[in-house]
């Protein structure tokens, strides 16, 4: 799945940094000098759960956008985990242009203008 949808959004014009867990996901945003504009994760994921992915890269870039997904859970869940913070929330399965939609609502809201933002 990460896979294809890294596709999808770069077929859209977004560079992707990809990791497969929220470890590596952490290491790979503290290597990246440039701005992540948003984190795309799922909620539930090996080592380290989405939300809690999302907790901790709030820390090191608090501008950044946080959309979820999940299969299990709602954004109610979500946001409590992210002391009330607001994230986006996509119910899988999602279609592609559902995907890129709801994307592109969390960068509108994190008002980043770029033609190539970084997910």
């Amino acid at each position: 799945m990460r896979r294809v949808t890294r596709v999808i959004l770069e077929r859209a014009g977004y560079t992707v940094l990809e990791a497969c867990d929220g470890v590596q996901a952490l290491a790979v945003a503290d290597a990246y000098a440039g701005r992540i504009h948003a984190l795309l994760t799922d909620v539930v994921m090996p080592h380290m759960s989405g939300p809690e992915l999302a907790r901790r890269l709030l820390l090191r870039r608090p501008e950044i956008g946080i959309l979820c997904v999940s299969g299990y859970t709602d954004d109610i869940t979500i946001e409590h985990a992210l002391g009330g913070r607001r994230v986006a929330f996509l119910q899988k399965p999602a279609s592609p242009s559902d995907l890129k939609s709801k994307l592109r609502e969390v960068l509108d809201a994190c008002q980043v203008d770029a033609s190539k933002p970084s997910v």
